[in-house]
């Protein structure tokens, strides 16, 4: 699984390039996400725009990440696909975590308050 990763401030922005996350590339992709973290910044925005298909087990990868962060440190989601943002809605985990149109204007808006 490959990921493009940006640092602007104290936010980290990765870009899944993966169409799915599902079963076959869960642990995996949990795996490489805790690489990419490490032990900061204190945001970590997760730029799903590419990804088309997310099951439970990929779901549950996301929210693994998330227990990984800690209290300290904040995951948030960024381009949704319509299918994707559905799979947060039913599972109501859009109220866990927080959703953005898109990872460049959270970016944008980084930039603009520093």
């Amino acid at each position: 699984m490959e990921f493009e990763t940006t640092r602007q401030g104290g936010i980290l922005r990765i870009n899944v390039l993966a169409e799915r996350i599902d079963a076959a590339c869960a642990i995996e992709f949990k795996d490489r996400i805790r690489e990419l973290c490490g032990e900061e910044p204190p945001r970590v925005i997760l730029d799903m725009q590419r990804v088309d298909f997310l099951d439970s087990s990929g779901l549950g990868a996301v929210v693994a990440v998330m227990k990984i962060l800690g209290k300290d440190r904040s995951l948030e989601l960024a381009g949704l696909s319509t299918k994707v943002s559905k799979v947060f809605r039913l599972t109501r985990m859009d109220s866990v975590f927080k959703i953005h149109p898109s990872a460049a204007a959270v970016m944008k808006s980084n930039a603009s308050a520093a």
